[in-house]
């Protein structure tokens, strides 16, 4: 049966209310885009292809792990351990901006994270607070109502270290903690080793080195078109 499965590369045409897009910043890390560069086995993510210059492919090569797709929609099943990673690491050691179109099932699972180093990840702690660690250093931000669901976060570090959380466009101002240290990323659904799956889909992510405000409202208005 495996031997049936082709390898298909699918390439957007959404249209946007925005002209910005995440490659005109010369700071851009890596950008998984929606319903783009996505390399299927079958029916599953076998790679999400960077769109950004960088060249962070997210790949998959066991079968069993390789999360479902669905209509642009990127479905993680925790029972699978399902998971995306990328050969050398994504490293964030000043501001950062991440922008992430989900729909989270559960919480309890890791969005991104580092699956070859331990102490690095962003983490639906609760059905209210995102988990941050960095160099083994926590710090937690959370809503100011309501639960994960289905939508759009941005996490920001500005140059003072302050971690900000934007859900749905709106700035969560609960808690806004410091967190020092150098963020690193190489694997979409996991952390070190195959720990604390994700439930639930991805449909884009978007990683900066520099934060704005300029920046954050770009990221939420392309997000919200999605």
């Amino acid at each position: 049966m495996l031997a049936l499965k082709q390898a298909l590369s699918l390439v957007s045409t959404q249209a946007l209310g925005s002209s910005w897009q995440p490659s005109d910043e010369t700071r851009l890390n890596a950008w998984y885009k929606f319903n783009t560069g996505i390399i299927l086995t079958g029916s599953d993510v076998s790679n999400w292809q960077d769109s950004s210059s960088n060249s962070f492919d997210m790949r998959q090569v066991t079968l069993a792990e390789q999360p479902a797709y669905n209509s642009g929609d990127i479905l993680f099943t925790p029972a699978d351990t399902q998971s995306l990673q990328t050969a050398s690491d994504i490293t964030l050691s000043g501001e950062f901006t991440i922008g992430i179109k989900l729909n989270i099932a559960d919480v309890g699972g890791i969005i991104i994270g580092d699956n070859t180093a331990s102490g690095e990840f962003f983490k639906l702690f609760s059905t209210t607070i995102l988990r941050i660690k960095i160099d083994n250093s926590t710090a937690d931000v959370q809503l100011d109502s309501g639960v994960w669901g289905d939508g759009y976060m941005i996490v920001t570090r500005n140059a003072s270290n302050v971690i900000k959380l934007f859900w749905n466009g709106a700035a969560q101002t609960t808690a806004t903690p410091t967190l020092s240290g150098t963020t690193n990323i190489d694997t979409i659904g996991v952390r070190k080793t195959d720990l604390n799956p994700y439930d639930g889909t991805i449909s884009e992510i978007q990683i900066f080195d520099t934060e704005s405000t300029a920046l954050t409202a770009n990221v939420n208005t392309y997000l919200s078109n999605l």
